[in-house]
């Protein structure tokens, strides 16, 4: 059964689009999907059986395939049918359970699940004969490969485990500034009274400690134990991290190679018929690294979901010099993106989302002692 979509639509597909391309062959799970894997406007990828560990990161760029490039590169296989850990500052590539077999007009991009970013590990998809991670091409049929590489925490993972999500779009829905300034004006996007909406809602860090009472963030600890991807509240925050109080200054000095868990000022909300993006500020800062998990689902901190507004989490990490932060100081920009329908199901408690209505807030793996 081809997969059709209504005619001159144009937008990210909602879940049951989603569905209906798999149903109809666009996307092949060498297993049925599992109970949750349909975001209500992205899909989560499962890892495959097996994980090469390889010398290096690498795109295959045009004519050549991620396999060839892993014969060329491996050191080693490792079996993850029951489990096995990745160590940190090691690459992996590991094909994905799902392929793909889009239509001509159907592009996707890539992005690290929310829990995936906030612990460290760095997740990006691969496709054959691509020149960019993360991105897929309109009409792209083949398979998909995750690279990871943990950064903080080794963990510890299993076929199945599902660290990355794609989201498919028919041609360019981005709102432009018109189109952003109208739908805040309707649905009030951030809580701000005087947002700044140039390219994007504008996301500064929230140094205060006002709404986390006196905290401001966490930094992670070196030398921990191993954290399993799929284990839920198994592990005691004071074991992996240390907790930041506000300085009177407001500031914070990033020291390099750590990493930081920190939330933004504005509470931001995804209306059902739209989602978003966090993109950087300004590409040319590369003094540190903010948000690695970029996807914002439907309903993320909306009322009608649960939320009254939710701050950004931002997963954050110096690069070679130290660098300073100021409370207010813009780290992202939230891009919103029309959907082609409203799903079934938007982010919130009826589909078991995490992060609805969040503060500052570690991954589901950790539990207050």
């Amino acid at each position: 059964m081809a997969f059709v979509v209504p005619a001159d639509a144009k937008g990210i597909l909602p879940d049951r689009m989603i569905a209906a391309m798999a149903g109809a062959g666009a996307v092949l799970p060498a297993y049925p999907f599992v109970e949750s894997q349909i975001q209500p406007a992205s899909l989560d990828l499962r890892l495959g059986e097996t994980a090469f560990r390889v010398r290096a990161s690498f795109l295959p760029g045009p004519g050549a395939t991620v396999a060839e490039r892993i014969d060329d590169l491996k050191l080693h296989e490792i079996d993850l049918s029951n489990g096995a850990v990745l160590e940190t500052n090691c690459v992996y590539v590991v094909p994905l359970i799902e392929s793909l077999a889009l239509p001509r007009a159907i592009a996707a991009t890539a992005n690290p699940k929310s829990s995936t970013g906030r612990l460290d590990v760095f997740t990006r998809v691969i496709a054959d004969g691509t020149r960019r991670f993360d991105m897929i091409e309109a009409g792209y049929h083949g398979p998909l490969y995750a690279e990871i590489s943990p950064k903080t925490f080794p963990v510890l993972v299993r076929e199945g485990s599902r660290l990355s999500q794609i989201r498919f779009r028919l041609g360019d829905a981005v709102l432009d500034g018109d189109a952003l300034h109208a739908l805040h004006a309707r649905e009030r996007l951030v809580d701000s009274d005087s947002a700044d909406l140039s390219n994007g809602v504008a996301l500064s860090v929230d140094l205060s400690g006002k709404s986390a009472n006196g905290f401001v963030g966490y930094r992670a600890k070196r030398h921990t134990g191993v954290v399993d991807v799929d284990r839920r509240g198994g592990y005691l925050v004071d074991e992996f991290w240390e907790p930041m109080r506000a300085r009177g200054d407001q500031s914070l000095i990033l020291d390099p190679g750590e990493f930081y868990i920190l939330a933004s000022k504005e509470a931001v909300q995804v209306p059902p018929d739209f989602a978003a993006e966090m993109v950087p500020f300004d590409p040319l800062v590369g003094e540190f690294r903010v948000h690695y998990a970029g996807f914002f689902d439907p309903g993320f901190g909306y009322a009608g979901a649960g939320g009254q507004g939710a701050r950004a989490v931002l997963e954050v990490r110096s690069r070679e010099v130290p660098f300073i932060l100021e409370h207010g100081q813009v780290v992202g920009r939230l891009v919103y993106e029309r959907l082609i329908a409203a799903p079934d199901a938007l982010y919130g408690h009826r589909i078991g989302s995490n992060y609805q209505a969040q503060g500052l807030k570690l991954s589901k793996h950790f539990r207050a002692g």
